[in-house]
């Protein structure tokens, strides 16, 4: 069904910048375990990928495509996860899992960061749908993500993931996905 989107995605992709359709991260899975996550392409690729930092997207990046700015808008860069839930690397709901980077930054500053990483990582989850998806410009911004993802845990059942779910569909288009 998702086939003739996917293909228009992949042509405007390759038509609109040089570089791979699919960009792959190294990120933490359940209990740290790291595995390759898959999206659409969505910035350009860096001229020295050798030395390229990892920096989270912001606001009118410069680095981000112009159709990356749609997909990325829709969260339609993230279908690709869906391979990723296949392999068994993440579920449909869960913790976002973070880039590598990131975990080191946040594990020595937030309480309890790393429990998160009790949990198989999702494509949505209870942080994303109370808003807190997209950039973390501060440290209390991602305390809160981390306050959702641990309640996440301590309360999940599957009538929340179902809920998280539901909730997600109407939640697509966002201000804070850039």
């Amino acid at each position: 069904i998702l086939s003739p989107l996917l293909i228009l995605i992949c042509l405007l992709i390759s038509l609109t910048s040089e570089g791979p359709i699919i960009f792959c991260q190294n990120r933490s899975g359940i209990n740290g375990k790291p595995f390759k996550i898959f999206k659409f392409r969505t910035m350009y690729v860096p001229i020295d990928k050798q030395n390229a930092i990892f920096k989270q997207a912001t606001k009118k990046d410069p680095r981000v495509t112009s159709i990356g700015r749609i997909l990325r808008s829709w969260s339609i860069d993230e279908i690709p996860q869906l391979i990723n839930v296949i392999k068994g690397d993440m579920s449909l709901v869960g913790p976002r899992p973070h880039a590598i980077e990131q975990n080191e930054e946040y594990r020595k500053l937030i309480p309890g960061y790393t429990q998160r990483l009790a949990f198989t990582p999702g494509i949505t989850g209870l942080a994303q749908i109370e808003g807190y998806r997209g950039e973390t410009s501060s440290l209390e911004e991602m305390s809160k993500r981390i306050e959702a993802d641990l309640r996440y845990q301590r309360t999940w059942n599957l009538l929340l993931d179902l809920k998280i779910l539901i909730r997600t569909f109407f939640k697509f288009k966002s201000k804070k996905a850039y």
